[in-house]
């Protein structure tokens, strides 16, 4: 076995163009495993070229951005210190029992944990709660896009009969009977006038500093080359090409913020999810969820738009059958809106070892969370 490996390993090296044929003795690995970790103990720029489908948008891997001071805005600027407090008020709801937090809570990676979001009367909504780690990276927001800020964004969960069941009109008037909001908004906007606007631009400002930390993944792309183990070296790798994952997830927070049919949409069945067309009303748009961001993913589950998955292994199944959505009737080949898998998701035929190595590094991209203690809420 020891020799398969060896020559698979050199068959690789040759084919990545590390060295060529010469009259000199080839290079000797002991395992396939050390010249894998030969090719990746070098600076990211000397690693193995990415699989990457022509069109695809994608950035090389880079370290996550240093950024722990921006929690201190949390405390020390008047407007995220505001947008922090309302953040966590239940009062911002008509029942005065659910707060923004309920479903964002930041001991569970600011989301809830559970399959499908939980809200006013305890109803349930129709799509996984999505963390609010690195949200700042997103353009527009929601599994399909379809707020272009996060002003415009923080209506619909406030309104929702099902989320917070807030009167967004008199919700300022609401708080300005709370003594003691008077002072933290003429602090933030040097006016005591309080509104939905000022209540809105607080509230992003608190959100845009939620950010993932630094993980044992960040220490191995710095250069500590023995943080990882074989698996993961070898994970990394397959997540660099056999895998296809970089086609979609790259770039230091590992997303391309765009949006993908991945075979989930359970057209004209009773789970039915059009996702990005009911935004853009366009065929092509029908099934296409948001590619979220793979840091943190261990603190993060259950994964997808319908929160399907809990573990890693059933995520990478269907990746690895490539999710085909083949039309099988007359009717289904006539119909314009009849889904269709995303051209970058293609059967990876990966074996077993191989998708036990690609959790191994998944596991890695999970850092230390960062522990916000719950504000004391103002009278």
């Amino acid at each position: 076995m020891r020799k398969i490996y060896l020559v698979i390993g050199l068959i690789i090296l040759i084919g990545l163009g590390s060295f060529s044929f010469t009259n000199q003795a080839l290079p000797v690995f002991k395992t396939y495993n050390d010249s894998l970790r030969n090719l990746y103990s070098r600076p990211i720029a000397q690693w193995p070229q990415p699989t990457i489908d022509a069109g695809a948008i994608w950035s090389e891997m880079v370290v996550m951005p240093k950024d722990d001071t921006s929690w201190f805005k949390a405390d020390k600027d008047p407007l995220t210190h505001l947008g922090k407090i309302l953040f966590f008020d239940p009062r911002l709801s008509g029942s005065n029992q659910i707060s923004c937090s309920s479903c964002h809570d930041p001991d569970l990676s600011w989301q809830d944990g559970r399959v499908l979001a939980l809200g006013n009367d305890h109803l349930q909504g129709t799509r996984n709660t999505q963390s609010l780690l690195n949200v700042h990276i997103n353009k527009v927001l929601f599994w399909d896009g379809r707020a272009n800020s996060f002003e415009t964004q923080m209506v619909e969960p406030l309104s929702a009969h099902h989320e917070m069941n807030m009167d967004v009109p008199t919700l300022g008037e609401k708080l300005g009977r709370i003594k003691g909001y008077e002072a933290l908004f003429e602090k933030a906007y040097q006016s005591k006038e309080i509104d939905f606007d000022k209540i809105s631009r607080a509230l992003a400002a608190f959100q845009k500093i939620i950010k993932s930390r630094s993980s044992r993944y960040d220490q191995f792309l710095g250069g500590d080359y023995e943080e990882f183990t074989d698996d993961e070296v070898a994970g990394l790798h397959l997540f660099r090409t056999k895998a296809r994952c970089m086609n979609c997830h790259s770039g230091p927070f590992l997303t391309d913020t765009s949006f993908h049919n991945i075979g989930l949409t359970y057209y004209k069945r009773k789970f039915e999810d059009l996702g990005r067309y009911n935004v853009t009303k366009k065929n092509e748009d029908v099934g296409r969820f948001r590619t979220p961001s793979l840091r943190e993913l261990g603190r993060t589950r259950p994964w997808m738009h319908n929160g399907l998955f809990d573990n890693l292994e059933g995520v990478i199944n269907i990746y690895n059958s490539g999710m085909p959505q083949p039309a099988k009737t007359e009717e289904q080949r006539n119909d314009p809106m009849f889904p269709k898998t995303d051209r970058l998701i293609k059967p990876l035929n990966l074996i077993p070892q191989e998708k036990k190595q690609l959790v191994a590094f998944l596991n890695t991209l999970t850092g230390t969370p960062y522990r916000m203690r719950r504000p004391e809420l103002p009278k």
